[in-house]
């Protein structure tokens, strides 16, 4: 009855990393219960997770270097394996809210989000780039585009270009307050997709700022955002709960996956209890204020909701007795509480 926040499969969002080959289930060695999926196995994947009550999954491309080069044309090339096997999910499994990648990295050959000359990220050239990529998406069957990139104006751009080509429902997950992290290390080994050169500094954001992230929020929002994102996520949650506080926008939160492979490590090394760990961190980044979380756990949580496995304060809420304490006062800093 008074517990104040609850967590289902609902809020959850499934990782998929897919590949050309169509048979293949490669695991990802840094992010063990992961795997690199081909086209038949990312059909048994859904299927399985939809009898789990997962319906939602954000799909990743494991791009061969050969379909790889400066321009990421390969992005919106109609012979793109991440869009043919989007495009079967969707006919197959039209139940399913798929969320796409948007961004030059899995595609090009500099590994940069944006296009890169003379060993500096061009913002304004990337965008008819990241345009085409979410037309070519947006064809294909997704729900959501997620740009990834954290381009300025690229939502603007790419709302224009959906609404020019039709597709006005598609909506736009903007990776807003997205942080140039320590953890995401498993996610490109996963993708082979880390920079040549460089690193992400001049365009993903400084973990020592907040308020920069409600100015990002602002902008993507004002340009036509959806959804919008902070990524990563546990050690974000200040920043989740501002985007919360201060947009009516519903929030999401990335639990990337170096954040899930410490978990795991530390698990197998038997410090902590997986199941309780998941179960708390989950409802943390709920606490915070994600309306949608997505983790490579979410098969993990799903199962224990499944079987059973949740403790009672993770359940539907159910009436308890009432506490002794009959007295209703409260301090005055609290009576002006707003939630």
């Amino acid at each position: 009855m008074v517990q104040e926040t609850h967590l289902s499969t609902e809020h959850l969002v499934q990782p998929l990393f897919l590949v050309s080959k169509e048979n293949s289930r490669e695991p990802v060695k840094a992010l063990p219960n992961t795997y690199r999926l081909g086209l038949q196995e990312t059909l048994k994947e859904v299927e399985d997770s939809l009898n789990l009550g997962i319906t939602n999954f954000i799909l990743f491309p494991v791009v061969p270097d050969q379909y790889k080069d400066k321009f990421a044309t390969y992005g919106y090339d109609e012979d793109n394996f991440y869009l043919k096997i989007a495009a079967e999910v969707k006919r197959r499994f039209p139940e399913t809210c798929l969320i796409s990648d948007v961004a030059m990295d899995p595609y090009s050959t500099d590994g940069h989000d944006g296009l890169v000359r003379d060993g500096k990220i061009i913002n304004d050239e990337t965008l008819p780039i990241l345009a085409k990529m979410a037309v070519a998406q947006a064809a294909a069957g997704f729900d959501l585009l997620g740009p990834s990139d954290m381009m300025d104006g690229r939502v603007g751009y790419m709302r224009e270009a959906l609404d020019a080509a039709g597709y006005m429902d598609t909506g736009i997950m903007a990776y807003t307050a997205k942080y140039a992290s320590a953890f995401y290390g498993p996610f490109r080994h996963a993708l082979d997709s880390a920079p040549r050169g460089g690193d992400k500094k001049t365009y993903q954001m400084d973990p020592a700022n907040q308020r920069e992230a409600l100015i990002e929020a602002a902008l993507d929002i004002e340009e036509g955002a959806d959804f919008i994102m902070v990524k990563p996520a546990l050690n974000y949650l200040d920043v989740i709960n501002l985007l919360k506080t201060n947009t009516e926008t519903p929030v999401a939160a990335y639990h990337v996956s170096g954040e899930c492979a410490m978990l795991i490590a530390a698990a197998e090394k038997g410090w902590l209890d997986l199941d309780q760990a998941v179960q708390e961190t989950l409802m943390c980044l709920r606490r915070a204020g994600s309306d949608v979380i997505i983790t490579y756990f979410t098969k993990h949580y799903a199962r224990l909701m499944k079987h059973g496995h949740l403790p009672e304060e993770h359940k539907e809420p159910k009436t308890h007795a009432r506490s002794k304490r009959t007295s209703t006062s409260m301090p005055a800093f609290i009576k002006n509480y707003k939630i």
